[in-house]
């Protein structure tokens, strides 16, 4: 997926599209792990679809429940998506900050010249 310590840094148009790419994808998996909680929340709360939304998004960002909930399926629910939300934000912000890290330490790693700067050569 990116390019080897050994190659030369990618070029910005091709860089700007890999992170579109990770953008999209972090977009997908915040939009999947949002509708899977506002479609718990409606269903086992018995919340409008509004406060179920505004529910899984406050437990997805780590914010916390708006609304009480009325019995322990929709309890049971919230505990197992607030767990599933931590992985998830960790995910997403890893997909997001992957192309961003990897180019900045590539940049790092390459001498002036574009030699990889890593190799144990005797001179240096």
């Amino acid at each position: 997926m990116f390019e080897h310590r050994g190659q030369p840094v990618i070029g910005r148009a091709a860089f700007f599209m890999r992170q579109l790419r990770a953008v999209c994808l972090a977009g997908l998996i915040a939009a999947v792990s949002l509708l899977g909680g506002a479609a718990g929340y409606h269903w086992l709360a018995g919340l409008a679809w509004v406060d179920a939304l505004l529910n899984a998004a406050m437990i997805l960002t780590g914010m916390g429940p708006v609304d009480t909930l009325p019995n322990d399926a929709a309890k049971l629910f919230a505990t197992f998506y607030a767990l599933y939300s931590g992985v998830a934000f960790l995910t997403i912000m890893a997909v997001f900050l992957a192309p961003l890290v990897h180019r900045l330490l590539h940049r790092l790693h390459m001498d002036r010249d574009g030699d990889d700067a890593g190799q144990d050569t005797p001179d240096r």
